[in-house]
């Protein structure tokens, strides 16, 4: 059984793709680390990357070209800072000179050493090729990118673990985890918090749940104070600033913490809420695609589901919420995103969007669902009745662009999520006619089924029907 902590499925990262942005840098990053182990980084002269499937077709769009060039320079994508990003590849593109590993220059010319090769590979959509030279001889190593950030080689399944498993709770479905539940008498979130007791101290998980919240957190912040148009080309105006300021009160305030409690102040009618929500939702994306710093929920292109709803709860719904409950959300969140990663995918080249925003919502909803009382059973229902309705879901993405319809798209999934934890609090799971496990492998198997040209390739769907040229 495959052991995924809550912290692979909540990675801090770059905007705007997870697939095509961060793994593609994490994968830059371990070709880096073969080198020193093949002890030959020092005799690099040249590198080139290949990028073949989804991430040439949209790479551009999704910044994989930047992606791999901030890798082979050593920055980290969790911590860089972000205004470093265009000053690194101004850098780049104009001395033709990359600063390899952060050690040493070679030359290198964005525009010959990264090839964008249309074909697929036969192993996964998302497939990238890095060949270091030295001397006579090359060093060739072939990665892909499987969605949220997580990186893989053919054959071989240890590149992500950097330990040994040794969880107590070891599951690959929902029925597995229920039926640990039941066993120990705990929730969904206190069956993980033993498992990840196995990775880290007490202490450690505390701090790096606050931290990912905090990510999310000052994310929202920005994007809801930010306005201007996103780059790219197709001239998205933002919208969660004017939206922000036609719903934020007049309590004032000089840091996300103090936002919430103004946000706490303003009127709470129906429409207001759905705004709320959509605001966060949107506020994130837009940052998102702005390059900037977010994290995968499962993945970037669903980065705004997960906070917004966690927002919601928090400002509307719990005003004595804190540091439990937000742990609480997040560890539960990520607990069925695992299920979902091992039972189908979270990756949109393989599966469409239904692998992004619909698992976002899934997790969503069963997160909110346990805050709000649920049993574990109605917490696997909340994630089951919000992929249901985001089932067929396809991957669009207009000039490649993590933009249009994906920055809406989260504001749906959260609405989704609020709405499908509703409906499992109100429901006898005796009576359930669908577990998540049946819909775990309904989505895999409609994934599998599902047309190429509407999985991340920008050559179906909104994509051909609406270009640049309309924008």
């Amino acid at each position: 059984m495959d052991c995924i902590s809550v912290f692979d499925m909540l990675k801090i990262g770059v905007g705007p793709s997870s697939s095509h942005t961060l793994g593609p840098w994490r994968a830059a990053e371990a070709f880096l680390k073969e080198l020193e182990a093949a002890s030959i980084f020092d005799k690099i002269t040249q590198v080139r990357v290949d990028l073949y499937g989804s991430l040439s077709l949209t790479g551009k769009g999704h910044a994989t070209d930047y992606a791999v060039m901030l890798g082979l320079s050593g920055a980290d994508p969790e911590y860089i800072p972000i205004d470093d990003i265009s000053t690194t590849i101004n850098a780049i593109n104009n001395e033709k000179k990359l600063n390899f590993g952060n050690k040493f220059l070679i030359e290198f010319n964005p525009k010959t050493d990264i090839v964008f090769n249309r074909e697929f590979l036969d192993f996964h959509a998302n497939g990238m090729m890095f060949t270091a030279f030295y001397g006579n001889e090359k060093f060739t190593s072939t990665f892909y990118s499987i969605g949220g950030g997580f990186i893989t080689k053919e054959g071989d399944d240890t590149i992500n673990a950097d330990v040994t498993c040794a969880f107590p709770h070891l599951f690959n479905t929902s029925t597995e985890l229920l039926e640990f539940c039941n066993k120990e008498n705990k929730s969904i979130s206190e069956i993980m918090f033993e498992n990840e007791k196995t990775l880290r101290t007490e202490d450690e998980i505390h701090h790096e749940l606050m931290r990912v919240w905090n990510t999310m957190l000052e994310c929202m912040y920005i994007g809801c104070h930010t306005e201007g148009i996103l780059p790219g080309g197709l001239n998205v105006k933002r919208r969660a600033y004017d939206m922000h300021k036609n719903l934020v009160g007049t309590t004032p305030y000089s840091n996300p913490n103090e936002w919430i409690t103004s946000i706490r102040k303003t009127k709470v009618y129906f429409r207001q809420i759905l705004k709320w929500v959509s605001c966060f939702a949107l506020a994130v994306n837009e940052v998102n695609a702005s390059l900037g710093r977010v994290v995968t929920a499962p993945t970037n292109g669903s980065a705004g589901v997960i906070p917004a709803v966690l927002m919601y709860y928090l400002v509307i719904e719990n005003h004595k919420a804190g540091q439990k409950e937000i742990e609480q959300f997040l560890t539960t969140a990520g607990v069925i995103g695992s299920i979902f990663k091992k039972g189908a995918t979270i990756s949109a080249a393989m599966g469409g969007c239904q692998a992004e925003i619909g698992v976002s919502s899934a997790m969503a909803a069963a997160a909110l669902c346990e805050l709000m009382g649920g049993t574990p059973a109605q917490v696997t229902i909340a994630a089951e009745i919000a992929m249901e309705h985001h089932l067929g879901l396809t991957c669009d993405p207009i000039g490649g662009l993590v933009q249009i319809p994906c920055i809406e798209r989260n504001t749906m999934g959260a609405i989704k999520a609020i709405n499908a934890a509703e409906l499992a609090l109100d429901t006898d799971p005796l009576n359930a006619k669908v577990p998540l496990d049946k819909v775990v492998n309904t989505m895999w198997e409609t994934a599998k089924d599902m047309n190429n040209k509407y999985k991340e390739t920008s050559e179906g769907g909104l994509a051909v029907a609406v270009n640049i040229a309309d924008c």
